[in-house]
């Protein structure tokens, strides 16, 4: 079995956005293909926020992930998070997941990345057990979020 991993263009949006689809009714997120499109394209636009990838098995997506950059003074360092990360569920099993997370951290590594999060479903605990396998741990602590107030132009191409 070879996977590959393909960075993703402008040109693989509608490609992207099948698989996206499908994770979100997956894991029961909430889909508005306007505002996921202009949220993948800000962000294959500035590589500098973080990277898209096919995650790619003799040379067919079967998933993608999402890595975002960021900065941590108790990391101290720069911080990666993987935002999204989707198999197919007939792939799954397989050890992709493996060789996806040793890929980011490969990644990580060359973006001089210190640290790697992850948020997983409290429900999920086949996918925390996996995670743990793969040396990720529980910090005792809630991920906490609050969405900005932001106009459909900010959404379309921020500042």
């Amino acid at each position: 079995m070879e996977i590959d991993f393909r960075l993703t263009e402008l040109t693989d949006v509608d490609n992207l956005l099948i698989l996206v689809q499908e994770y979100y009714e997956y894991d029961g997120h909430p889909f508005d293909l306007v505002q996921v499109r202009a949220a993948l394209e800000n962000l294959i636009r500035h590589p500098e926020w973080g990277r898209v990838w096919f995650i790619c098995r003799e040379l067919q997506a079967v998933g993608y992930v999402v890595l975002t950059l960021g900065y941590s003074i108790e990391y101290l360092g720069r911080d990666a998070f993987v935002d999204e990360i989707y198999i197919r569920e007939s792939d799954r099993g397989q050890g992709i997941g493996r060789v996806t997370f040793q890929f980011l951290e490969d990644v990580c590594r060359s973006l001089e990345v210190h640290t790697l999060h992850l948020e997983v479903e409290h429900a999920n605990t086949n996918a925390q057990a996996v995670y743990r396998k793969l040396g990720f741990t529980d910090q005792k602590r809630y991920l906490m979020t609050r969405k900005l107030t932001t106009t459909e132009a900010q959404i379309a191409e921020p500042k």
